[in-house]
């Protein structure tokens, strides 16, 4: 079993002669936030109206940066299949103008545009990004009415192109079973809150921006095993480092991301040798992470005796009986921007 990983240097919002209609699974990205200061000047480039004398009219440049977004959220409709899920990561913007200091709703704004174009919106998730600074208030702290609350959350929101996706094949079927997650997993993961913190943002020499702006690998991890199986295709139009792609790879999926800067895009090609060794200690966390788990539940309550095929050890549920990793076994770079890595598999 084999997958690819590609990057597209190019522009996210017109992708018609990169990727053909109704190919791709799933949609996982972290675009650029708007009014957020470290995203202006890729917004201006996209759009040079988007300029100083643009923020002396916030709502204006707050409009001008998501119509850019539009059309790419636009091409992510056009590109998913009937029944395939797009989710983005988005955090609100909290900033001082002209006109004095508010707060931009970025994701209600990408709701309204996604709507408008035919996604069907589903419960979005909160992650909360937990710190621990005693200084975190903003403004007079201990003074009544000179204080306002921060913003320690972003938002990841999920819709999907109208269609059900249907497992018709025993080779679908028998793929779907082996991409199951565990039960444990599926508690913690499909709930409306997810609490851990954000990763320290690398600083890229050469870039249009100082900061790599990567969201954690915790993110698409959980996205990918929960809305596709092995061997579908993910996809991420703000590719950046290599996120979504590295969660990609690690759990069997194929990817293609898009990125405009080349100096950023890069990275995710620095090390691709040490794929195997990260990867498959990935699959073994989660491995150690539910015998660890079922070590505590078996003193609470009675396992029903399912026991997972493949590995011997006990399973909560019966739909985990088949659950398989495949860990990674050889990486082939094919060109400059696409890699391919095989898989261990089994045999009966």
């Amino acid at each position: 079993m084999k997958t690819s990983h590609k990057i597209i240097f190019s522009d996210s919002r017109n992708l018609q002669s990169l990727v053909s209609d109704n190919t791709v699974d799933l949609v996982v990205t972290s675009p650029p936030y708007p009014m957020i200061p470290m995203w202006d000047s890729l917004f201006s480039i996209l759009n040079p109206r988007i300029n100083e004398d643009s923020f002396n009219t916030p709502s204006n440049a707050f409009d001008m940066m998501h119509h850019e977004l539009d059309k790419t959220w636009l091409e992510t409709f056009r590109i998913l299949k009937p029944g395939g899920f797009a989710c983005i990561n988005i955090g609100d913007a909290a900033r001082k103008s002209v006109e004095g200091f508010r707060m931009f709703s970025n994701h209600s704004r990408i709701i309204e545009c996604c709507h408008k174009i035919g996604f069907e919106i589903l419960p979005l998730i909160i992650w909360r990004k937990t710190t621990n600074s005693p200084t975190k208030f903003m403004g007079s702290g201990t003074l009544p009415a000179g204080a306002y609350v921060t913003l320690e959350h972003e938002y990841i929101l999920i819709m999907k192109k109208p269609g059900k996706r249907n497992f018709i094949s025993d080779s679908e079927k028998k793929q779907r079973r082996e991409s199951s997650i565990f039960w444990e997993e599926r508690n913690q993961w499909y709930s409306d809150l997810w609490q851990f913190k954000g990763i320290r943002q690398k600083i890229v020499a050469g870039s249009a921006r100082e900061r790599s702006a990567a969201f954690p690998f915790e993110v698409p991890f959980r996205l990918i095993n929960m809305l596709s199986v092995k061997n579908d295709i993910v996809f991420d139009p703000f590719a950046g480092t290599g996120t979504t792609m590295k969660a990609a790879a690690f759990t069997c999926r194929n990817s293609i991301g898009v990125e405009i800067d080349h100096d950023i895009g890069e990275l995710f090609f620095d090390s691709p040798e040490n794929f195997k060794t990260e990867g498959n200690s990935v699959i073994e966390q989660r491995i150690t992470s539910h015998i660890d788990f079922l070590t505590d539940y078996k003193k609470k309550k009675q396992l029903k005796g399912y026991k997972n095929k493949h590995y011997g050890f006990d399973v909560v549920t019966r739909l985990e009986k088949e659950l398989y990793f495949n860990k990674l076994k050889e990486i082939f770079r094919t060109s400059d921007n696409e890699f391919q890595i095989e898989y261990e598999t089994y045999e009966y």
